[in-house]
């Protein structure tokens, strides 16, 4: 579970920095969109391990971001 909350927590971190680059017009913003992607992948596939309905509502989470990530990149 320790992973899971690491990932989590990356997850989060990404996603306010690709808030901030998108929101600017950054010339980076499609690049951290695509790693965004895939960290929330990792978040995803990591809580799907988890049968509790936080890690549930995380995953689904991070599946919405990663499919939006990959719609900007």
């Amino acid at each position: 579970m320790a992973e899971c909350a690491r990932l989590c927590l990356d997850c989060a971190a990404i996603c306010a920095t690709c808030v901030t680059l998108v929101s600017r017009g950054s010339r980076w913003a499609a690049q951290l969109c695509q790693l965004c992607a895939e960290i929330c992948d990792a978040c995803a596939a990591e809580c799907d391990k988890y049968d509790n309905d936080h890690c549930r509502a995380c995953a689904e989470s991070c599946r919405r971001c990663a499919q939006e990530c990959r719609a900007m990149a």
